[in-house]
Order: structure tokens, then C-alpha cells, then sequence
């Protein structure tokens, strides 16, 4: 212990010294003069840069200051995040260039329609510089501090070329709710005397994190899908500017050096083009020589890939840019103990402030390379003109989720249109009133193939993110590919209607459950004492028909008057699909049958804190909350001893890390399952489960082999037998309640998870059950598909009073897996009738 101690009292001195002396010398370039009209962070922000996290609050009002002062510059707050901060954008290029950037845009807009007939070396290069969209991840954010100055002060012919030859995009933080929860917590547990040792408790936040945005979402892997309001404001910036080059400031662990691409070879997706890969090398020589000049390690093409395009580093490689992922090994506060030494917060910044620097260097040097790679990206995507090949997505049962779809597809300016005559294509026949037509013959050709794309063979067998994505079987839409010339008009979100003509005082009312957003109205019938019930059986009358799980509304023998019901009825009417009964006696059977069951109303909780995964969890959280209006409470693993369980209907456990709760927790679940509760579980939790014995769920284990491998190849080995994320197809029991709403016998389903469960004997007791060749995109292992095959993807039973109910995989991934997010809403409202 004592050597120890004199060990590290070098450190902390180091450590101190180097927190007292610092000043802006120790990032900026000193070979230049910088303009003292341009105040510096520390004159706005009141402190150096380093010294403390910079809080969002702070980094806003600096980029603020610096668009007033500076003619280089002007400031954009393109919307707010879900906690009100806002999405800043700076644009800065040359002052002779500030009233030229709608026509600069313009220019640019044609060389993407192939329309362009200005020289390219006329036009500015664009390059988009975000920072920090993990918001535990602040040496970026920093940076950007650093970074918007050097852009504003610097002085000289270097700098004055630079700008007149480029618009710079700075995004001086991509998660603003992130940062400012990390920057908080490293700021409350900084001591005067900075303490490297990594077991203090700044080095370890609390659960969720700073990584994600306020529901939990990483923000990094929704470039693509663009479902949350971040991703929205920056894919908009995106599609106006069309920029030759993207960066997206990151960190890794704390042992690590400094990373930037082109990654791993190997894992690059087959549509983005071999010379966008050799431009990233080319770019990543002027980093290596830039990080060389301040001695910093750093390595490239060992790690990470270029394979989802939903990541900010990979999705401009299928837009004609050049995406960089920059990753440095992070101090997560102010100063830590690692492989190489004392990482200090200072250091981390200074690298990433270099990076800043290097790719603007770069984009000069390589404007005509990557101005004309651009170019002739988008002439190749026109190598589709004039042909008459179409995606076709459908369906009839479904608006909201059609119009959602075409919401995604908007923000990607990809067109729609509608057909002209009905089509039948293998069975399926597509129709004009519900189909969407979607021609490859459009500037984002690519970007379509890629959405669209089933592929299920793979150069290398290890991925970084997910290996599929596919957006119609996320989506669960009716999808095929066809050669149609003739379509109809443009169709966009706002022309799918989602709600009822006409509705008329009634008997009775039925509420379809096959639109995405039935249970919205669900709970906000219930949650007004109406009396709502579901149907166990088709039924029918004249030539409507009902199919399971449609909901019945009595207009009498309610709380309410047959007016008042009628007045409720008609306003759901108008954004959904809701019928009036003029009679009982309906076919198949009446509206007084016993298999018409009587829904409660349901008080959910969620578990969240330590042991729960939260990005299921805030998955979950946002579903619930943002699009169907239903009151959660989170309730913390940590005090569930303490909470008195029995006012909760229902209790959704999403997947846990390591064992889950345990203790108190796990007393208090099982007493509240036994006495009546309704727990809902995913994933990883079936260890949970069996563990305390709620439900007997046969776990199957997939083939071992490679045991013979070397050393090297048993590490590629294991790697390969993870399934990062798939799509398999699952049959489904329509007249099981977990399935209500669907109309198909099968559903697409998203897996990350190598949780095999053994169906049951019982067929009925197997409502999800993978089919015998389930692989429908994305890699799997021989081993993992051979447990997959004919497993069970859902089980449920009773416990007590109560009821365990239990999901192989996550049906809410990502916010864009809409196809599979009605079997948790079953799960909810039903559970009393399965």
C-alpha cells in the first residue's frame, strides 16, 4: 500500500499542476494571431476550458455570443429537445459567402437532381461537425467550445482560405438533455484536489446515464429511422446542405487511445462505394499527422465498422459523403488513472479539438476529389432513369401506421405515389385505395435499396450495431418489388385519412383494434369510466365484419348518458376508425355474449435503476408516454421494498443486466404477482424469472463447436455467435389475445438476443412460435438458427392470483419497430383474458 501511495503522489501533483497552469496555449495552434474582439470561452462561459463540464446552458450562450460578434458566423436553433433545450446550429463560412448560402444551397441541390451546371470548384465544400451525441461523451461538446472560436478569431490567409472555400455546419452538442445530465453529475463530485483514482464515484454515474437523450435513447442509431425530434432537426440540416464530409465526435474506454476511420474492412455495407472508403483514408492521413504533431496514440481500421446506415459516421457514405467516426478514450470526469497514464479531461478535448481542426484541413486539401465524388455518386443514382422499377408497401387495415412510414420517408425526401389500377403480385394483390408506390427513380435510389434490403449473407460474421434493419418488415407492411410506368399522384403523410366518415347515434360502437393507435383510444376510454369490452370471436352485421379483439362500446347501462357517449364516440371518430351498431343481434354472435369480455382500466409500472437495461426501458417509456397518452410510473428497483406495490395493474420488467433486481424487489414482485398483479417481462429477464420461480420457462442452449479453434479464432468465434439484431418471421395465433389486431398469420420480429425458449407441449400455449427456416434478414449463426427454429417467441401463465407473462425479444426497438409494438399493448389490456 505504500509503495502505492508513493506511486501516485507524482500523479496527483501532475494532475494538479497541469489544472492550474491551464490556458488556451495548450490547444490553439500558436503560429497565428487571434482577434481580440472575439471573446474567448472562459470570458463568456467563466471558466477554462477543461476545467469544468461544460454545462449545455453555458456552451449554448457562447455559440450565441460568438454568432453576434463575429461576421463569419450566424446561429440557427432548428427546435427543441424533449426537455426544451434547444438544437443549435452555427453556419459558418467566408463573410462573402454569408449572403450567397441560399443560392450555395440551391447549387447544391441541383448537383444531387443532376441539374447543376456550375463549375464544382466554384461551389464551397460543406462539412458537418457535430459533437457529442452521447451526452456522457463531453470531450466533444468541449472541443466545439474551442473549436467555434478558433472559426471566429483566427487570423491569417490560412484560415481566410479555409472559410472562403467551405460552409461549416457546427453542432456544438447532437444531445443537448444528455450533456447537461453528464456535465451535472462530473461537476458535483469534482474535488479542489482532482482525484485520478477511477474508484471515485465521479468516474461511475448514476443509472440511466448521460449517454442518451431524456427517454433514454441512444441518438447515434437513429439517423436513418429519424423518430425522435434531435435526429429530425439534424437529418433536416442534412438533406438542405448535402455535405461532402460528416464527423461525429465519440468516446470509448477510458485504456483506449483515439480512433478514426475508415474502420474494419471487412464490415463495410456492399452498397456504399468502394472509393468512398479510400477518400476516408485519405482523410484520415491528415489526422494521423495532426495527432503525430502532438504526440497523441491513435489507431485506425481495427475496429468498429461501416455497416448500419442508421449512425451519424455511416449514413452520409449512401448520401455521396464521407462519414468520420472519431472515438477518444475518455477520462469520464476530470482526470483518470488508465493504461497510458493520468487521462486528463484537458487532453481528451485537445484531441478532439485536433480532429476538428484535421478534417477542415483535409476537406481543403481534398475539395475536388470529394466535390467530384459527390457528383458523380449522385450521377450514378441516376443510372436508374427512366426505369420503371417500384418498392410496393400495403395496408388495408392500418392507416396510422402507413401514414407513420410515409412520415419516415418524407424526412428522407424520398417521394410516394400512389397507383393507378390494382396489381397482384404473388398472391398478394395491391390496391390503389391502401397501396404506396415508391420508384427507384429518385435522387435517394440508394438510400431505398438500403431501407428495403433483405440480405442474409455477410462478408464478415461480426457487426458493431445491428445487421438488419429492413424498414416494411419493421414497419410489418405488406411489401413487394414490381416494374409499374404509369403511377398516380405524389401521396405524403398528411393525404392518409386514419379516421371514421360518419358516425350516427347508435346502439352500440366498435373501435377497430387493428390501427396502430387503438389503444391511445382504448385507455382514453377507459381512463374516462366508459364501459369498454373486447371481442373474443369475429362477429359481424350487414357487410361489416369485426375480427378479434375489436373493441365494443355499449351506448347504454353506462355511467354516462347515450349522448354523452355518443359526443365521445364521435370525437375518437375523427382520428379513428370507429363503427355505430344499430342492433345487438350481430352474426356470428351478439353483442350480449359472455365472449365479449370487460376491459379494466390499467395503472402501469415500469422498472427502471439498477439491473434493468434502459434502453428497453426508455423505449417503453416513450411509447407509452409520447404516443399513447398513457400514464407510467418508474418505479425504481432500489425502493420497490419500500413502495406499496398493490395500486398497479400491471408491472413491465424490460430486459436486465446481470441478475436483476433482487432482495426487497424480488420479495416484493412476487407477493404482488401472487395477490393479482400482471407482470410483463422481456428478454434477458427469463433468468430472472426462473430464478424466483414465476414461471417455468425451458430455456434451450444452442450447439457448441470451435472448441478447437486457436486463440485468435475462438475470439472471432464468440463474436459470431452473437446476434446483434435480425429479423426472423414467427407464426402467430390470431384468436390468441397476445395477437389481437394482427391479420396475418405471421409477423416479422426484431432480435437481439440469444435466449432460446422450448415451446409447449400445449399448442395453444405457443401463440408466437418461430417457423422451421425463420431467417427473414440479418446474420445469424448455424448453431444460434438451429435453437431458433420452431422456438417460442412468447409465454404467459398464472401465478397465484396473478399472471406472468413473458416476450423472447423486445417489440419496441428503436421507436421504429411499430409492426410488433400492438403485441405489448395486448399483453397489457388483455392480460386478464389469456
Amino acid at each position: 500500500m505504500t509503495k502505492y501511495l508513493f506511486w501516485c503522489l507524482p500523479l496527483f501533483f501532475s494532475v494538479m499542476m497541469h489544472a492550474q497552469t491551464l490556458d488556451l496555449s495548450y490547444y490553439l495552434p500558436q503560429d497565428i494571431n487571434y482577434d481580440p474582439e472575439i471573446p474567448t470561452p472562459e470570458q463568456v462561459v467563466g471558466h477554462q476550458v477543461g476545467a469544468w463540464h461544460i454545462t449545455h446552458d453555458r456552451l449554448s450562450r457562447y455559440m450565441e455570443v460568438l454568432a453576434e460578434r463575429s461576421p463569419r458566423m450566424s446561429i440557427e436553433n432548428r427546435g427543441t429537445t424533449y426537455e426544451g433545450r434547444p438544437l443549435l446550429l452555427l453556419t459558418v463560412t467566408a463573410p462573402e459567402n454569408r449572403n450567397k448560402l441560399e443560392q450555395i444551397k440551391s447549387e447544391r441541390q441541383k448537383i444531387v437532381e443532376g441539374k447543376s451546371t456550375t463549375n464544382l470548384n466554384d461551389l464551397p465544400i460543406v462539412l458537418y461537425q457535430g459533437f457529442s451525441i452521447h451526452g456522457n461523451e463531453p470531450s466533444g461538446s468541449n472541443a466545439a467550445l474551442l473549436y467555434a472560436y478558433y472559426l471566429a478569431a483566427a487570423q491569417g490567409p490560412e484560415i481566410e482560405k479555409a472559410l472562403s472555400e467551405s460552409v461549416i455546419l457546427l453542432v456544438p452538442s447532437f444531445n443537448p438533455d444528455g450533456l447537461q445530465r453528464f456535465s451535472t453529475w462530473a461537476n458535483m463530485h469534482k474535488s479542489q484536489n482532482i482525484n485520478p483514482d477511477p474508484n471515485d464515484r465521479e468516474y461511475s454515474e448514476v443509472w440511466p446515464g448521460g449517454r442518451t437523450n431524456h427517454y433514454w435513447f441512444d441518438l447515434n442509431r437513429d439517423w436513418m429511422p429519424s423518430q425522435l425530434p434531435e435526429s429530425q432537426a439534424r437529418i433536416k440540416t442534412f438533406h438542405q446542405w448535402h455535405p461532402n464530409v460528416l464527423t461525429d465526435h465519440h468516446e470509448m474506454g477510458t485504456n483506449s487511445t483515439f480512433f478514426f476511420q475508415p474502420g474494419i474492412p471487412t464490415r463495410t455495407h456492399p452498397l456504399t462505394p468502394k472509393l468512398n472508403q479510400e477518400l476516408t483514408r485519405a482523410i484520415g492521413r491528415y489526422h494521423a499527422g495532426a495527432l503525430d504533431k502532438i504526440g497523441s496514440l491513435y489507431y485506425s481500421e481495427e475496429d468498429y465498422d461501416d455497416f448500419y446506415y442508421g449512425k451519424g459516421s455511416t449514413f452520409p457514405d449512401i448520401h455521396g459523403g464521407i462519414g468520420i467516426l472519431f472515438e477518444q478514450a475518455s477520462s469520464r470526469g476530470h482526470a483518470q488513472e488508465s493504461d497510458n497514464g493520468v487521462l486528463t479531461f484537458p487532453f481528451t478535448i485537445r484531441n478532439q479539438f485536433t480532429a476538428a481542426l484535421s478534417t477542415l484541413e483535409a476537406g481543403i486539401a481534398l475539395k475536388n476529389d470529394l466535390m467530384t465524388y459527390q457528383s458523380d455518386f449522385y450521377k450514378d443514382m441516376r443510372k436508374n432513369k427512366g426505369s420503371d422499377e417500384v418498392f410496393l408497401v400495403q395496408d388495408a387495415h392500418d392507416p396510422s401506421k402507413m401514414k407513420a412510414f410515409l412520415e419516415l420517408l418524407t424526412r428522407q425526401k424520398i417521394d410516394a405515389f400512389r397507383l393507378k389500377q390494382s396489381v397482384r403480385i404473388d398472391g398478394q394483390s395491391y390496391v390503389p385505395e391502401y397501396a404506396v408506390a415508391i420508384p427507384k427513380d429518385q435522387a435517394q435510389s440508394t438510400l431505398i435499396e438500403a431501407m428495403f434490403e433483405r440480405r442474409t449473407q455477410f462478408q464478415d460474421s461480426l457487426f458493431y450495431d445491428i445487421s438488419a434493419w429492413s424498414l416494411p418488415l419493421a414497419f410489418n407492411l405488406d411489401h413487394t418489388s414490381a416494374r409499374l410506368k404509369d403511377l398516380g399522384a405524389k401521396i405524403g403523410p398528411e393525404d392518409i385519412f386514419t379516421g371514421s366518415n360518419v358516425l350516427s347515434k347508435s346502439y352500440a360502437y366498435v373501435l377497430e383494434w387493428e390501427d396502430y393507435y387503438s389503444p391511445k383510444a382504448l385507455n382514453y376510454l377507459l381512463e374516462n369510466d366508459v364501459r369498454v369490452k373486447v371481442a373474443m370471436r369475429p362477429f359481424g352485421l350487414n357487410n361489416q365484419s369485426f375480427d378479434y379483439g375489436s373493441i365494443m362500446i355499449p351506448a347504454h347501462n353506462q355511467n354516462k348518458t347515450p349522448e354523452e357517449i355518443h359526443k365521445i364516440m364521435k370525437g375518437l371518430s375523427r382520428t379513428h376508425k370507429v363503427h355505430g351498431l344499430s342492433t345487438g343481434a350481430t352474426r356470428g354472435m351478439n353483442l350480449g355474449s359472455s365472449d365479449f369480455k370487460t376491459l379494466e382500466p390499467q395503472n402501469i409500472a415500469l422498472l427502471v435503476g439498477p439491473g434493468i437495461n434502459p434502453y428497453d426501458a426508455g423505449e417503453i417509456w416513450h411509447l407509452l408516454d409520447t404516443r399513447y397518452d398513457i400514464k407510467l410510473t418508474k418505479l425504481d428497483v432500489t425502493e420497490m421494498g419500500r413502495k406499496d406495490l398493490s395500486r398497479y395493474t400491471t408491472i413491465i420488467m424490460p430486459a436486465t443486466w446481470g441478475r436483476g433486481p433482487d432482495g426487497n424487489a424480488s420479495k416484493s414482485l412476487k407477493n404482488w404477482i401472487e395477490q393479482g398483479g400482471h407482470l410483463i417481462a422481456f428478454r434477458s429477464a427469463a433468468n430472472w424469472i426462473n430464478n424466483n420461480e414465476l414461471l417455468a420457462l425451458n430455456l434451450l442452449s444452442a450447439e457448441k463447436t470451435g472448441q478447437n479453434a486457436s486463440f485468435e479464432q475462438q475470439e472471432r468465434y464468440r463474436g459470431a455467435q452473437v446476434i446483434g439484431g435480425a429479423i426472423f418471421q414467427a407464426s402467430v395465433d390470431r384468436t390468441h389475445p397476445i395477437n389481437f389486431g394482427y391479420k396475418k398469420n405471421s409477423v416479422p420480429l426484431f432480435r437481439n438476443t440469444s435466449i432460446f425458449l422450448q415451446p409447449d407441449a400445449n399448442a395453444a400455449s405457443n401463440p408466437i412460435l418461430y417457423q422451421k427456416n425463420p431467417l427473414l434478414s440479418g446474420y445469424i449463426s448455424k448453431e444460434n438458427l438451429k435453437a431458433l427454429s420452431e422456438s417460442s417467441g412468447f409465454k404467459t401463465g398464472r401465478n397465484g392470483r396473478g399472471r406472468v407473462s413473458y416476450f423472447t425479444d423486445n417489440t419496441n426497438f428503436r421507436a421504429f419497430w411499430y409492426g410488433t409494438n400492438k403485441l405489448m399493448m395486448n399483453a397489457i389490456f388483455f392480460g386478464d383474458q389469456m
